[in-house]
């Protein structure tokens, strides 16, 4: 059986990430989507309302999984026998990373590739970061994400947003 691990912290999941997924769910056999708690970053959704999302948005989609995992991505992908890693590639400024980051884990794990899908041309600015920042700022996000995850995005901010008068 082939099968891929897709890993990233989807914070939130957006339209890009969602392409990346459904192209990997028509030429491998099993999917496993990988939700990282980044230390490095500062999440805005917990993993468990992130892995939600995904597993809303992927509802369809017969051969993908959503887990939660912590430390080396080989490691996972070890884990779930996958022998390919799915990095989407944006713009030549993410190829630099990606490229460093599939050649170290080649010499960790031979055994496993990395495959790298360039985003849809539609969605190659996209990030999460930006939707965030867009979405704090009181922006329309509806291009970005489907629409219950934006749903979700506007909610998490106008909870914080109450945090904030009432401290």
């Amino acid at each position: 059986m082939s099968v891929a691990v897709y890993p990233g912290s989807f914070d939130p999941v957006t339209l890009g990430h969602y392409d990346i997924i459904m192209r990997t769910a028509q030429v491998m056999e099993r999917v496993v989507i990988g939700v990282l708690n980044n230390q490095a970053k500062k999440p805005l959704f917990s993993v468990k309302e992130r892995i939600a999302m995904l597993e809303d948005v992927t509802a369809g989609l017969s051969n993908v999984e959503i887990q939660y995992f912590e430390g080396l991505t080989i490691d996972f992908a070890r884990k779930n026998q996958a022998k390919v890693i799915v990095r989407g590639l944006r713009a030549v400024t993410d190829f630099e990373y990606e490229l460093q980051l599939a050649q170290t884990n080649r010499v960790i794990a031979p055994e496993i590739d990395t495959m790298f899908l360039t985003t849809s041309l539609k969605y190659s600015y996209l990030s999460s970061s930006m939707v965030k920042e867009i979405a704090s700022l009181g922006g329309d996000i509806s291009e970005f994400l489907h629409p219950q995850i934006a749903r979700n995005v506007l909610k998490k901010y106008e909870e914080l947003t109450c945090k904030e008068i009432r401290l």
